[in-house]
């Protein structure tokens, strides 16, 4: 019995997988990331949210694919791991979520993969493992098409009054906040880039006003301009997985023949390629 997790910055979906079953048990915690979190913080989000809905913490293995895993970063998240489930020796695999979004969405073919949800990334993968990987740089510098970044272009647009007077209004009525309230999350709370990407639902809302779609239109196409575009976009598919991607996918294929490329699966998460990728399929 293996246990495979698919972590973002907002939530991290766990399933249980069984050789000899064909159903899988699904259970979701919060995001875990590294890059945000401390080592005790991931253990006690793994003791409090996770354990409880597990039906064992005996596994023959867990792969852990998620955002801001590499290095130190991703030793941190094997330690948690392995404090808190019983593994056999060499029994964790901690990975980046761009490979679980590879092998998830390319299997074992080659193809450029993607992500846009709560952040963004991109890579080549050769069919079995990542061969080119273009930074995404976070939502400060980064991130083109994200939640994040969606979430920044529209409260900067709205507080710069680039928007017009009433759905500033409105957005600031419908979350409730005021303009102080935004610059003080962004600024001063921790995990503003989730804050920035709860807020661009409110874009999906509006997506019928020509400004709200080319804000959206826009991001897609710096995504694929800043990152695809470096991988041979000409020879392979681009693949899509995150519930950006999934609730945008008209827009997004709306930047992709714009742009050129050759749009793939679009998927809301990678896990069920994942499934079959671990089950050998």
């Amino acid at each position: 019995m293996i246990l495979l997790a698919d972590s973002g910055s907002t939530k991290t979906d766990w399933c249980i997988v069984e050789e000899s079953n064909t159903s899988v048990r699904k259970v979701s915690t919060k995001g875990i990331n590294p890059f945000f979190q401390s080592e005790e913080e991931i253990g006690s989000e793994l003791a409090a949210s996770l354990l409880p809905q597990l039906p064992t913490d005996v596994f023959d293995a867990v792969y852990f694919y998620g955002a801001g895993c590499i290095g130190d970063k991703a030793a941190m998240v094997h330690r948690a791991l392995s404090r808190h489930l019983r593994l056999p020796e060499g029994g964790v695999e901690v990975c980046t979520d761009m490979l679980a979004a590879a092998r998830g969405l390319c299997g074992h073919k080659p193809g450029i993969a993607c992500i846009l949800g709560t952040g963004s990334n991109s890579c080549y993968y050769d069919g079995e493992r990542i061969a080119a990987n273009v930074s995404p740089l976070g939502f400060i510098l980064g991130d083109e098409g994200s939640g994040a970044c969606l979430g920044k272009l529209l409260v900067g647009d709205l507080l710069k009054n680039q928007l017009p007077q009433e759905l500033k209004e409105k957005f600031l009525r419908q979350f409730g906040l005021k303009p102080e309230d935004i610059i003080d999350r962004v600024y001063r709370k921790p995990f503003p880039n989730r804050f920035l990407a709860g807020l661009s639902p409110f874009l999906a809302q509006n997506l019928e006003l020509p400004c709200i779609r080319t804000l959206v239109l826009d991001s897609f196409k710096a995504f694929i301009r800043r990152n695809v575009m470096q991988y041979d976009y000409e020879h392979n598919q681009v693949h899509f997985a995150g519930s950006i991607a999934f609730h945008y996918r008209e827009v997004l294929v709306e930047a992709a023949q714009a742009t050129g490329i050759r749009l793939g699966n679009v998927l809301k998460s990678p896990m069920e390629g994942l499934i079959g990728y671990h089950r050998g399929g």
